[in-house]
This record gives structure tokens, C-alpha cells and sequence, in this order.
């Protein structure tokens, strides 16, 4: 694999480390800046919002821009985000470096995507984006837990300092390995970019995204207390086993970016599939801790199967478009954060149980599987009229009809 790949990882793997380390910090931020818990939550919504914006906006203006100016442009966005968060001199000031650090998280994603693919030959695309992908899954098991550890002792404004000399390293990667003669983005414009849109298919797979991972997140923003509650671990336990929760987010990973470039819509299936029945467990795993943890490695697991193939789905679906649409993609995950922690929290706070919101996720992701079976029937009945064309233009002792002469 080139080693422009790296580059992308590194920066991925800033990203990943920026947009979950909050969570753990969010008891020093509230402390240092004299608010509350839930006021502090917001700066993980601001996030978001960033991600959200930024990723389909950011494709789009850029969509006529070298591809690696792009990357590295993005990448600087991101350090000055996080050089800001760690200045706020209050909670509106660290509301809005956290916007903005988040606004160039999708683009990077999207158009990381586009090069990872130009990088490598065709039926390698889907493993290309999975390596991309490592930084964020590797995020969760190293770069999350180090960036907390050095929040809680040498202060929070230290890990988002921490994170920012990561995104300096990424730009001089990128800078490094990218190749100059590889970046060149088709010159459709922003109204070319937005009409690739359009497409129904690309809807669906942007569906796809939001159902199935709104199914893995309806069951993550409420693992601990299910650690907690349901498998009776320590509170303490819980960051280790959120660890594990990042190895199996990243064989997932890699085993569906291998499985896709072989079959991408039965990897996909599979995926969510698998998905499905490890969430309909979680309630007879969660009953001891050892399938506890065993049921944690298997979720990242089976949730991240999937993430290469629906992006690669969506780029495919809007091949006019690939960076905006492999940004709207990172649009659609966010989405599916924030809307899959609501449907979970309301399965928890209607007095279901603890483990009721893995059982709200099995439902999201038959949900995804719907969806996904709808765009395979929509792919087929396009495909078929002319399908049909072509075998009737090659039946073996089939003529045309003679030419009436005179």
C-alpha cells in the first residue's frame, strides 16, 4: 500500500482523537469554566454541528481545488480549532473552536476517500479506505484514553494542545506523501457537485448510513451504564473496556475494507446483519462480565464492517461528485450520533431496562438493512432496460428485419 495512506491515517487518527476525547474531559471542562455537566454537553453537540456543516460546504466550495491542497488546507482548520479550544478563555469561546474544529472533519474524510482510492488499483479501493479509516478506529484505543490521561493531570487545555501538534504532523505527512501528479478533482463545479445530489440511489445509501450507524450509536452512548448497571463492572473498568470496544472497531475495519473489494453489497449485508444480532444479545450478554467485554469487541466490530463499503457505495453512486458525496457520508454518520443516542435514550428513559437501547439499535439497523435491500432493488430496475437491450441486440440466430427496398 503507498504510503501517501499513511499521511491520510495520521490525520484520521487526529480527528478521531479531537471528536471523542471530549466526553471523557467533560468533569474538568465544566470545573474549570464554573458550569454544569449537562451545559458542558453542548460542546460535543457544537462538534457535531461542525461535522455536519462543514462536511458537505467544504466539499462543495473546494469541489475545483487540487485535492491535496484541499487535504492539507483542512488539516490547518483542524489545528486551529484545537489551538483555540485550548484558550478559551470561556464556555461561548470553547463553543465556537469546537464548531470549527469540527468543520473540517467530514471534508477530510470525504475527500481522503477520493485520493485513497486514486492511490491504489481498482479492486484494492475498499481496503484503501479502511486503512484511512485505522487512524479513527486506532483513535479510540490509543489516542482517546492518552489524550483524557493527559487532560486529567496536566489539565484539559493541555489534550486539545496534544491534539493540535497531531494535526501539525499530519500536515507535514501530507505535505510529504501525497503526490502532486494524483490530486486533480474534476472541474464540475459547485453546481456539478450539488446535482450529483439528486440521485435517488446516492439517497439511499446516505439512508443506509444514518440507519446503521444510528444503530451502533443507540447502543454506545449508553454502554456504560449497561457496563455499569446490567454486567456490574467498577466505573473504573469502563475506559479499559472502552478500549476493547476500539479493537474490535478496528478488525471490523480491515476485514470489511478486504471483504468489500470482493463483494461490497454482500460485505455490506452481512455487516448490518451481524450487526443486528449482536445488539438483540446485548441483554443475555450483559448478564456477566466476560460476554460483557466479549459483547463490546463485537459490536465495533460488526458496526465498522460496514463503514468502508457504504463509502465506497456512496462515492460509486455519485461518481460525478465523489468528494462531496463521500463528505455528505461523514454528514450522515453524524447524524446517525446524534439521532441514535436520542432513540436510545428514549427507549432507556421510557423504563425498559438497561439494555433497552441495543434492542432500539436492532431495530435501526433491520432499518439499515431495509433500506439497503430497497437500493439494490432501485440498482437492478435501472439496470435492466438496458441490460435487457444489450442481450436482445446478441440472441444467437436472431436477425433484423430485412430492408424493404424501392
Amino acid at each position: 500500500m503507498p504510503l501517501a495512506l499513511l499521511a491520510l491515517a495520521v490525520g484520521a487518527f487526529g480527528i478521531g482523537t479531537t471528536e471523542f476525547v471530549m466526553m471523557g474531559l467533560l468533569p474538568d471542562v465544566a470545573d474549570d469554566l464554573h458550569t454544569s455537566i449537562p451545559s458542558a454537553g453542548h460542546l460535543v453537540s457544537a462538534y457535531a454541528l461542525g461535522v455536519v456543516i462543514g462536511a458537505p460546504l467544504l466539499a462543495a466550495v473546494t469541489a475545483r481545488m487540487s485535492r491535496r491542497t484541499v487535504l492539507i488546507g483542512l488539516m490547518v482548520l483542524f489545528v486551529v480549532g484545537n489551538t483555540l479550544s485550548a484558550f478559551a478563555p470561556d464556555q461561548h469561546t470553547l463553543l465556537a473552536a469546537r464548531f470549527l474544529s469540527g468543520l473540517p472533519h467530514g471534508a477530510f474524510f470525504g475527500v481522503g476517500a477520493v485520493v485513497a482510492t486514486g492511490l491504489v488499483a481498482p479492486e484494492r479501493r475498499a481496503r484503501s479506505v479502511s486503512l484511512m479509516f485505522l487512524g479513527l478506529t486506532i483513535a479510540n484505543i490509543a489516542g482517546v484514553p492518552a489524550a483524557t490521561l493527559v487532560g486529567q493531570h496536566l489539565g484539559w487545555r493541555a489534550a486539545f494542545l496534544g491534539v493540535g501538534a497531531i494535526g501539525l504532523v499530519a500536515i507535514a505527512a501530507l505535505a510529504l506523501l501525497i503526490p502532486h501528479d494524483r490530486d486533480h478533482a474534476p472541474a464540475t463545479g459547485l453546481r456539478g457537485e450539488l446535482a450529483a445530489l439528486r440521485s435517488l440511489p446516492v439517497w439511499l445509501a446516505l439512508g443506509t448510513t444514518v440507519a446503521g450507524f444510528g444503530a451502533l450509536f443507540a447502543a454506545y452512548s449508553y454502554i456504560t451504564p449497561m457496563l455499569t448497571d446490567a454486567a456490574g463492572y467498577a466505573a473504573g473498568s469502563v475506559t479499559v473496556l472502552l478500549a476493547l470496544f476500539g479493537v474490535g472497531a478496528t478488525i471490523g475495519n480491515l476485514v470489511g475494507g478486504r471483504l468489500a473489494d470482493y463483494a461490497m453489497r454482500s460485505t455490506l449485508f452481512g455487516g448490518l446483519t451481524s450487526l443486528a444480532v449482536v445488539l438483540a444479545l446485548f441483554p443475555v450478554l450483559m448478564r456477566a462480565e466476560w460476554s460483557a467485554a466479549l459483547a463490546v469487541v463485537l459490536l465495533g466490530a460488526a458496526a465498522f464492517v460496514t463503514g468502508s463499503p457504504l463509502q465506497l457505495m456512496v462515492m460509486e453512486k455519485a461518481a460525478s461528485a465523489p468528494s462531496l458525496a463521500s463528505s455528505a457520508n461523514q454528514a450522515a454518520f453524524n447524524l446517525a450520533n446524534a439521532g441514535g443516542a436520542w432513540i436510545g435514550g428514549l427507549a432507556l428513559a421510557a423504563g425498559f431496562g438497561a439494555t433497552s437501547p441495543a434492542l432500539a439499535g436492532a431495530v435501526l439497523a433491520v432499518l439499515g438493512l431495509a433500506v439497503a435491500a430497497t437500493a439494490t432493488i432501485v440498482d437492478r430496475r435501472r439496470a435492466l432496460p438496458g441490460r435487457e437491450r444489450l442481450v436482445a441486440a446478441h440472441v444467437p440466430g436472431r436477425r433484423e428485419p430485412a430492408r424493404q427496398s424501392g
